[in-house]
């Protein structure tokens, strides 16, 4: 295995990892998130540099623009959560409550 990719593996299991345990703020949540989605997008890069097939060169950008669209989403849900509750912690937010 290539150092590259131990790396990536290494970032995208360690933001797994944060996601799992390190659930305190809503902001630290969508943090690992994103660190998923960019080791994933690097990830889907070197796949297409490799194979070298037009095809599959657009992937990577689609990728990249879905994960604009959920930060902008989970940051919007932030906001308006902070707006309702006073705060971003994760365990005084009731999910059951209208």
């Amino acid at each position: 295995m290539s150092t590259v990719l131990f790396v990536l593996y290494s970032t995208f299991l360690l933001s797994i990892l944060g996601l799992a345990l390190h659930r305190m703020h809503l902001l630290s949540a969508l943090l690992c998130l994103e660190g998923m989605m960019l080791a994933l997008f690097l990830m889907m890069t070197m796949w297409t540099k490799q194979t070298d097939s037009i095809s599959y060169f657009s992937l990577p950008m689609f990728m990249l623009t879905f994960s604009a669209c959920e930060a902008s989403t989970g940051l919007s849900l932030m906001v308006a959560t902070t707006r309702t509750h006073g705060t971003d912690h994760l365990k005084n937010l009731n999910l059951l409550q209208c």
